[in-house]
């Protein structure tokens, strides 16, 4: 369908104007879900997990992207291993979605059985020539990234990857989130579209009016406000707060804590921004009272004054902060349906009841992720009105949308749409 309809999404690529959010059909229709699934999820770089989402020898995971499905799993090495989930049989699938614990992956049809490395050992009836060194299962590009695993599916993977890592490798180092653990996770399905799920991560201008939770800590003012708007209190507050944010900066990587902002969100394949964030208020944590949900802290952390390093991709978000981690990752489920998958990281050794809280440590982003996937819905109802029309978005607030969307088509563009 993608290959006879090529002109008709162009004539919505070509229809997006400057500093506007993008025509109702690259939200809602089929096709466009189709070739976003295309190029950004099999093009891509994306987010799809965690290092400790298989923490021992034999640990796995199955993760599906489309009509692509992958097992995330460690081997009898310790070794991370991707694999897509596929018997090379007659195709089968290996394992079902979710976690489990495997000796040998077995195909559940005709048995034939592999090593955690994916090389075929069992198959029976073939034959006493055949070869089995050419079956084995076809392993998939991928990256740990501070322990957080990237894939692409291309046999040209995007090589501006590098510079994520090398933004990310040194900043996610104390966290060690490679041998945290998860200590809740949460699958929303959103109904709307995975780029309005990203439009509205990437901004704060509706912070104030619909996360109260969220804003006892995290500060809307990060992401733009209009000066003119503001009160002559309201404005010395800001500029206060904005050279609270060079002093801090400074502070903090005299210290070795790497925190100005790098980004990457234009004239790339690799699409990422990541920061040191203030927290507000007690300042330790992303909590309802801004301390710290965990007394035992990440990695080698031994401070709770060191902020919010925040990471976001084009199909996740990250909070770092020294008592525990949030991840979030987005993987489209149709034009109008999204998954959000929400995983909280504390210490390895941290006990439930004993370190740490639960509902504590789970209650803000519990609630803002709720919030979002409200508003999320909202919009692509919108969307699909007939009366919908692009609007503008803020000069001040939401530039990052207005980047997020130039990306997108240029992105499209580049690969042939």
């Amino acid at each position: 369908m993608l290959n006879r309809l090529p002109s008709t999404i162009s004539a919505l690529l070509d229809a997006r104007a400057d500093g506007h959010s993008l025509p109702a059909g690259l939200y809602v229709r089929e096709d466009v879900f189709e070739a976003d699934l295309e190029v950004f999820f099999h093009k891509h770089w994306i987010c799809v997990g965690l290092d400790c989402d298989v923490p021992e020898p034999g640990d796995a995971t199955v993760v599906d992207i489309g009509k692509t499905s992958l097992i995330l799993l460690r081997d009898d090495d310790g070794e991370i291993r991707v694999l897509h989930n596929v018997c090379r049989h007659r195709g089968s699938r290996l394992l079902d979605p979710g976690k489990t614990i495997v000796s040998k992956l077995v195909c559940p049809y005709h048995t034939w059985t592999y090593e955690l490395t994916g090389e075929l050992s069992y198959a029976p009836h073939m034959g006493k020539d055949f070869d089995k060194e050419c079956r084995s299962l076809k392993s998939v590009t991928f990256k740990s990234i501070g322990g957080l695993i990237y894939v692409c599916l291309s046999d040209n993977p995007p090589e501006d990857i590098a510079l994520l890592e090398q933004a990310m490798v040194e900043r996610l180092a104390p966290y060690d989130i490679r041998n945290a653990k998860i200590a809740f996770q949460t699958d929303v399905i959103e109904d709307g579209n995975w780029k309005l799920t990203m439009e509205n991560n990437r901004e704060c201008y509706h912070c104030s009016a619909n996360h109260p939770e969220l804003c006892v800590s995290f500060v809307d003012l990060d992401f733009g406000f209009d000066p003119e708007t503001l009160s002559p209190e309201d404005r010395e507050q800001a500029e206060e707060h904005f050279r609270l944010y060079e002093e801090r900066t400074k502070a903090w990587e005299v210290d070795g804590f790497l925190s100005a902002a790098v980004e990457q969100l234009a004239d790339c394949a690799t699409n990422f921004r990541t920061q040191r964030l203030i927290i507000a208020g007690a300042g330790e944590s992303q909590t309802h009272d801004a301390t710290a949900a965990s007394s035992k802290l990440l990695g080698q952390m031994t401070r709770k004054d060191l902020g919010d390093t925040h990471l976001w991709g084009h199909n996740s978000w990250n909070h770092f902060m020294g008592d525990h981690a949030v991840v979030a990752t987005v993987i489209p489920l149709s034009a109008g349906k999204t998954l959000v998958r929400t995983k909280w990281l504390v210490h390895k050794e941290a006990v439930e009841g004993v370190d740490y809280d639960l509902d504590k440590l789970t209650d803000v982003w519990v609630a803002t992720t709720d919030q979002d996937a409200d508003l999320v819905a909202r919009s692509h109802a919108g969307a699909l009105d007939p009366a919908y029309q692009p609007g503008p978005y803020s000069r001040f607030s939401e530039t990052n949308l207005d980047k997020f969307a130039a990306w997108y088509i240029d992105r499209m563009r580049a690969h042939g749409y």
